[in-house]
């Protein structure tokens, strides 16, 4: 409307680059811009909005109310704003803290596994590998869903909650469907019982675990290349939630990339 305050709105594009320097910046490597994370996992929201601005020229409009809708506007529960700082929830590969609720937790969770890991993380229990905490899942399903990404058919533990609570295990609410704790003993574990699963609700999770990418006619030899479409490069992996990037950033990392990830995306 004519004289009325214009709202600025992201692009998909846009969204999904600041979506991933937040995600890097908050769970692996806030050093990257220069920024100061303390135990707890907090980092100063006007702080990090200056950094991301200083370091992408494509990000001058950016200012801290385009972060507060990012985490409003999550499903996933991923940050969380107090006052003037902001963490991400889960997900951290650096050495934090995090003091999150811990009450009203499910009798149950669940940890996906493929078949050839179940075996040994029966006998030798769950424990952190390239993350700060073992994640654990509140329903089968959502288990599942989170091991889709790399097996076809997940295996899926339970979690007694309660034994481990009884015995001094502290369990964490981190987001919507992710519970955290340090590890997981073999003693609390066991194979879940199978859970039904229709074929069109395995077919939307691996959409959101494996999004395909549209697929490109192959050019043969011969044909007009489409103007200004540049040759590319190998297509990065998609869909699978690989390992978490390493806290030590590369050499020159937050400087600005003509092809690719620019400077900050989590990998």
């Amino acid at each position: 409307m004519c004289n009325d305050r214009g709202k600025f709105l992201m692009s998909d594009r846009e969204l999904n680059s600041l979506s991933r320097m937040m995600a890097g910046t908050l769970r692996h490597f806030p050093e990257r811009f220069d920024l100061a994370m303390d135990e707890r996992g907090w980092v100063n929201l006007f702080d990090m909005v200056d950094a991301f601005r200083d370091a992408r020229d494509d990000l001058h409009w950016l200012r801290p109310r385009h972060i507060s809708a990012i985490v409003e506007s999550d499903e996933k529960g991923r940050y969380e704003i107090d006052d003037e700082m902001i963490r991400a929830t889960y997900a951290h590969s650096v050495d934090v803290n995090l003091d999150l609720p811990t009450h009203d937790i499910p009798g149950s969770l669940y940890y996906p596994a493929t078949e050839a890991e179940a075996d040994p993380l029966l006998e030798g229990g769950i424990k952190a590998t390239d993350r700060r905490y073992v994640h654990l899942s509140k329903t089968y399903k959502n288990a599942w869903e989170a091991g889709s990404g790399k097996a076809d058919s997940p295996t899926i533990l339970e979690v007694d909650v309660r034994a481990a609570e009884k015995d001094g295990v502290k369990i964490m609410h981190a987001a919507s469907t992710v519970y955290l704790c340090d590890e997981v003993a073999p003693k609390y574990l066991r194979r879940a019982p199978t859970e039904e699963i229709t074929d069109d609700e395995k077919k939307a999770m691996l959409a959101r675990t494996r999004p395909e990418r549209p697929e490109r006619r192959e050019r043969r030899e011969g044909d007009e290349r489409p103007e200004g479409d540049a040759p590319r490069g190998g297509e990065a992996e998609g869909g699978k939630e690989g390992p978490a990037p390493a806290a030590d950033a590369p050499e020159g990392a937050a400087k600005r990339k003509g092809k690719g990830k620019k400077a900050g995306e989590e990998e």
